[in-house]
């Protein structure tokens, strides 16, 4: 039985935010922010553009590209981030009824960055293992941008946070864009490095939190993390990569497209570089930034208009989420 990708959707905000002005922001020099945090612009959130709503934008027009009923979908998974609307709200049960997908159930997950990756894996089991389950939406939003405190160094590797939504909706017999397999990795020892440090039952938020500004994303021990990552987060990048070929049958050499994250240049080019790949066999979403599990979506839509997937091609799409956790999908593109 296989697993189809029957469509992708995008919602990306009218508003931006150029390189000049995160550079005027932060204090980072122009050069800097252009050339080795690869960032040209990046959207951000206008006021109607809400996480939850962003998704809900993303699913219809994935419906409308796939020409899907919503009343055909059976299972609806939130992939967002859990910053949205309400701090405490079911939100692929609200997306359930705006699309009108009136005969599925829903629920949300969460894996930071790497969410997009887990839904993957997870909906391709639940399709499997389930008959009564045949389609199956992904969908959420992301502008954790929010939480950027420019001013603060620790943050830096944050500065390219945008906002915007994705979803992608997958089909049971669907012979088209073949979901094969994925690979996932985690390591709590970065559990705690990166954080909003108030909010949760530790330290709930007061009027003297609020007003020091420590509602925003830090890092606890920005020196060890970096050090630690440099060990472990390219590696295990082309780990997750290599393992979720080698389950689908397939190596490195037979890569035609990666559908990666949004991260500094030289990070991008050190992994195309390993794999044996061109920049003709990526996009590097510098006018996009980092839109958290969104990057992957996005990545696959632009390559599709582009024309960079034809048939046959194995795709793969693949990122790391804060916590840390890295993962890959491999894809067989177009009919079977």
């Amino acid at each position: 039985m296989q697993i189809g990708i029957v469509s992708t959707g995008l919602y990306i905000p009218s508003h931006s935010m150029t390189a000049e002005e995160i550079s005027l922001a932060s204090g980072v020099s122009l050069q800097v922010v252009k050339e080795k945090m690869g960032i040209t612009k990046k959207p951000i959130p206008g006021p109607d553009d809400h996480t939850v709503q962003m998704g809900i934008w993303a699913a219809k027009d994935a419906l409308d590209r796939g020409h899907v009923d919503p009343k055909s979908i059976d299972c609806v998974i939130y992939i967002g981030e859990e910053h949205k609307e309400y701090p405490l709200w079911t939100a692929a049960i609200k997306t359930q009824e705006e699309i009108g997908a009136l005969h599925a159930w829903g629920f949300d997950i969460a894996l930071r960055c790497g969410t997009t990756i887990l839904a993957l894996k997870l909906a391709q089991s639940l399709m499997l293992a389930d008959d009564s389950i045949d389609t199956v939406l992904l969908a959420g939003g992301y502008r954790n941008g929010d939480f950027i405190d420019y001013t603060n160094e620790r943050t830096r590797f944050m500065f390219n946070l945008g906002a915007g939504g994705g979803a992608m909706i997958l089909k049971k017999n669907h012979g088209h864009n073949i979901l094969l397999e994925s690979d996932i990795m985690t390591d709590g020892s970065f559990s705690e490095d990166v954080v909003v440090p108030v909010g949760g039952t530790k330290m709930p938020l007061t009027n003297e939190v609020l007003s020091s500004g420590s509602y925003r994303l830090d890092v606890t021990d920005p020196e060890g993390m970096k050090k630690r990552l440099e060990q472990k987060s390219m590696q295990n990048f082309l780990k997750v990569i290599r393992h979720s070929l080698s389950k689908s049958g397939y190596t490195e050499q037979d890569i035609s497209y990666v559908a990666m994250l949004h991260m500094k240049k030289s990070a991008h080019d050190y992994v195309l570089n390993e794999l044996g790949l061109t920049e003709d066999q990526s996009i590097y979403l510098h006018e996009y930034g980092h839109i958290g599990q969104m990057d992957q979506i996005i990545s696959l839509q632009l390559a599709q208009q582009q024309g960079k997937l034809q048939k046959g091609d194995i795709v793969v799409l693949v990122s790391a989420g804060i916590g840390y956790a890295w993962g890959a999908t491999t894809i067989k593109w177009g009919s079977e």
